[in-house]
């Protein structure tokens, strides 16, 4: 019975602290990537839902604030900027297919993003969202920085879209695999061009886990993506709203 008050006290102790953030959503991951290898890398088990389930319900038992845990998890935040420099190493090793690719790649990632784009403002208009709401859908493939400046610069709302970007990069590190395997695409460059374009950072990290080849497609495709929206989708939203209200 006195374990419980004094581990209520311990965890009294570190919520003072900046570092209760760094700490948990390390353990969380490593709890959630012990899960994955049991299940034997079953996309099913992805780490990142894991974790982010785990964190979130550990928030809510133990009712910390979000502000308080991200004073610590905001240097896991940081490591984002380096991590995504660094996928230039393995593009350049990739660079000579690269460049024998570049007009399909091109084409690609034109019907990609549009694609994405306007089915998720399409079914959200059908389905009679608000202006706020599919402003906040629109850029949902891009990765979450450049998707949550482009939702406010048109009327979105950021955290939403925060929300959606990594909802859209788990299904995506999920359920690529399958889909791309019924749709009969073997070729490495073309299913992790493919998976960086829909599920940006996550998806990345996914087909980093398959090959080192499929993964510089992924990061490719990811960062294009990620410049196309932010000039496409301000572009686009004016259009849709004419049409939508017209």
């Amino acid at each position: 019975m006195t374990a419980i008050p004094k581990l209520g006290a311990i965890w009294v102790y570190l919520a003072a602290t900046p570092l209760l953030g760094l700490t948990i959503t390390l353990i969380a991951y490593l709890i959630a990537q012990t899960l994955y290898a049991k299940a034997r890398f079953n996309p099913l088990a992805n780490p990142v839902l894991i974790a982010v389930a785990l964190l979130v319900a550990l928030l809510e038992v133990t009712r910390t604030p979000y502000a308080t845990y991200f004073e610590g998890a905001q240097f896991v935040h940081f490591l984002l900027g380096p991590a995504t420099v660094a996928l230039a190493l393995p593009l350049y090793r990739q660079w000579p297919k690269l460049r024998r690719f570049a007009v399909p790649l091109f084409g690609g990632l034109v019907a990609g993003s549009l694609t994405a784009i306007v089915s998720a403002v399409g079914v959200a208009a059908l389905f009679g969202a608000s202006h706020q709401t599919i402003a906040s859908l629109a850029p949902k493939s891009a990765t979450t920085p450049i998707a949550m400046a482009v939702a406010s610069g048109i009327g979105g709302i950021p955290s939403l879209t925060a929300v959606l970007v990594i909802s859209t990069g788990v299904f995506g590190a999920v359920f690529a695999r399958a889909i791309l395997n019924t749709l009969r695409i073997v070729e490495p460059e073309v299913r992790g061009f493919a998976l960086g374009i829909a599920s940006h950072g996550i998806g990345t990290a996914r087909a980093f886990q398959v090959s080192g080849e499929m993964g510089a497609f992924a990061g490719l495709g990811m960062g294009l993506n990620g410049v196309f929206t932010a000039f496409v989708v301000p572009v686009l939203m004016p259009l849709a709203t004419r049409w939508l209200t017209g």
